[in-house]
């Protein structure tokens, strides 16, 4: 069927806009070595892993569950970073996942015995803290802010190292502290790394760039990003992991929605919508965000201005203020764009409200729904 067709609210994902941003990133891995894997925590449609195999080195998690969900469906690499990991979690983590991070040296401490125990050998990484900020307006997001749980500082380190503990066990760092940001962040904050862990780069084997980089994105600058990976292979003949989560599906997804009815209050008219900021995509409230909007403009760019809300109770659930070339009618279909990275994978059943279908479209522009929720769906999460 054609989108059109499609029962709302639903997310579809786009396969074609899909390959593309693996392509992009496949032939990064091509030309550098490096290494790039899917960050599940922000696309987990586990109906495109094998799609994302064919181009991609593997997967990150942050838990068990994601771990799991990347052994069964994906079958290569499985790393995985957690702020604390469950003792019941980790007899299992040992099992599956070859790649395991800490985020502390006494978290390390408690679970070695079990890595060293594993019948497969497991490559340990102790998350680092570069202490640099290069974000503005996400402070929920910058792991680098002050009193941050994220990370090991170099004064910590050092404490740890004084206190007897042994580096040689730890066969890479990670660090994670961009957000939808160029390689020009990066190269910030790998000057950072080098200042603060350089000399503890020399013996690792591996380093983990984290997420967060914008590749995907147009005028993204790529031979920067080439260069700084060059640069930490070439200094402390490192292996070079990079793990976005939103370049892998950037653009790659939209959410379907159908006006229910509309209202007026103060001269402002406003849709109320049958999907919600709330419950299909909360980026909107965390960030927050304005997502993009097909055929639309800002408040006042067009003709016809309206604020699109949704039928939950929350008052806030605005998802922001829109105009148009047309007058809006209820029926009316609204297409939002980008809406495949963070929605799936954080909506919810708030106020009762069902979860979206979820439907792929291919390169034909065909659609086929592979997943519908119920009434089951929002009981089975309760008690």
């Amino acid at each position: 069927m054609k989108i059109s067709e499609l029962k709302t609210p639903c997310y579809v994902i786009d396969e074609g806009k899909l390959t593309e941003n693996l392509k992009i990133l496949h032939h990064v891995m091509q030309r550098t070595g490096a290494k790039i894997l899917l960050a599940q925590k922000a696309f987990s449609a586990f109906c495109e892993y094998p799609l994302i195999g064919k181009y991609l080195s593997g997967t990150t998690a942050s838990g068990l569950y994601e771990a799991r969900l990347a052994q069964e469906e994906m079958g290569k690499e499985n790393h995985v970073f957690c702020p604390a990991y469950l003792p019941e979690e980790m007899d299992e983590l040992v099992k599956i996942c070859d790649h395991i991070v800490f985020n502390s040296v006494s978290q390390f401490l408690v679970h070695k015995e079990k890595i060293k125990k594993a019948a497969a050998g497991i490559s340990t990484g102790l998350r680092i803290n570069p202490e640099c900020s290069t974000q503005e307006g996400h402070e929920i997001y910058d792991p680098c802010g002050t009193g941050s749980r994220l990370g090991v500082t170099r004064a910590e380190l050092d404490k740890a190292i004084q206190n007897g503990f042994d580096l040689s066990q730890i066969d890479g760092f990670h660090f994670h502290t961009l957000c939808e940001q160029n390689s020009d962040a990066l190269e910030t904050t790998l000057d950072a790394v080098e200042k603060k862990f350089g000399d503890l780069l020399y013996g690792r084997k591996w380093l983990n760039m984290g997420g967060g980089h914008h590749i995907t994105k147009a005028g993204y600058d790529m031979e920067k990003l080439e260069d700084c990976i060059r640069r930490m292979q070439e200094t402390y003949d490192l292996e070079i992991y990079l793990e976005p989560g939103e370049a892998v599906a950037l653009n790659a997804g939209y959410l379907e929605t159908t006006v229910l009815d509309i209202v007026e209050n103060n001269g402002i008219k406003i849709l109320v919508l049958d999907t919600s900021a709330a419950c299909h995509m909360p980026d909107v409230l965390e960030m927050p965000y304005r997502p993009p909007l097909k055929d639309s403009g800002k408040a006042g760019e067009k003709a016809y201005t309206y604020r699109l809300s949704s039928c939950t109770c929350l008052a806030g659930d605005v998802i922001g203020d829109y105009s148009f070339d047309k007058a809006i009618k209820v029926g009316d279909r609204l297409t939002f764009c980008d809406m495949a990275i963070y929605s799936m994978v954080k909506n919810n059943t708030f106020n009762g409200m069902p979860l979206p279908d979820i439907a792929v479209m291919g390169a034909d522009k065909e659609c086929r729904v592979i997943r519908r929720f119920g009434y089951e769906d929002f009981k089975g999460r309760l008690s």
